[in-house]
């Protein structure tokens, strides 16, 4: 077992573990159990009560954080001719073809989420192996793959805080709602929306518990549990 080191012990002290807090609640204390002096990433993990074996029960989705996430997404684009220039305009920090995917193929992964015009997936289908394991390939699902045109839109979305979700193996969800530098009020207005999100990607085909456990923890902080029946009674009352 991991030793932790005497901050973290200092911070753990801040939290009830018996305890499930509500979303307001644990917000307040992820705040005061922050410990780095950087500024830290507040995670969001989730445990579904889901059967990801089966297609129809995988969940996965995206959502538009209010407050943006505090990090600098590094976008890259495939794409050639006019979608080339158009996502270069938009500010896509590498955009090219034949030439990237060389690059890529060749063990550059300098980027933080790619995006494929739809003409370029048949070229862009043979880097699954690299990309996928590592949920960087295009797919209409995470709504990656965009004509032209709406690469503009997408662009700014990904600048602005759009964020994608999906269950691991495990039928687990980790993501992320910010920054521990943000106020209260935004890492709530954002945690918010991610756990609105999740709650309205609910499969039909999962029965029972959709959700059933929720935990909230800065980087290297301890985690804070979440009430996870006040979550999805929250979406159900505001629905």
């Amino acid at each position: 077992m991991a030793k932790h080191g005497k901050k973290y012990l200092e911070a753990s002290k801040l939290v009830d573990a018996s305890k499930f807090y509500s979303p307001k609640e644990a917000v307040g204390l992820l705040k005061k159990t922050a410990y780095t002096k950087f500024n830290a990433t507040v995670e969001l993990h989730l445990k579904l009560g889901v059967d990801v074996k089966q297609a129809d029960q995988m969940v996965r989705g995206v959502t538009l954080l209010p407050n943006g996430t505090g990090k600098q997404v590094r976008i890259l684009v495939f794409a050639e001719g006019d979608g080339e220039r158009i996502a270069k305009e938009a500010g896509a920090d590498r955009v090219g073809g034949d030439d990237l995917i060389k690059q890529i193929e060749g063990g550059f992964l300098d980027f933080d989420v790619a995006i494929a015009v739809p003409q370029m997936m048949a070229k862009v289908g043979r880097l699954g192996k690299i990309l996928g394991t590592r949920g960087l390939m295009p797919s209409p699902k995470a709504g990656t793959i965009v004509p032209p045109e709406q690469l503009p839109r997408l662009i700014k979305e990904l600048r602005l805080g759009r964020v994608e979700f999906r269950t691991d193996k495990t039928g687990n969800i980790h993501t992320i709602v910010g920054k521990t530098g943000f106020t209260e009020e935004q890492l709530l207005e954002n945690l918010t929306a991610m756990l609105d999100a999740i709650v309205r990607a609910r499969p039909s085909a999962a029965k029972g518990q959709y959700i059933k456990k929720v935990v909230v923890a800065s980087t290297m902080g301890p985690g804070i549990k979440l009430d996870a029946n006040e979550v999805v009674n929250a979406r159900t009352a505001a629905a």
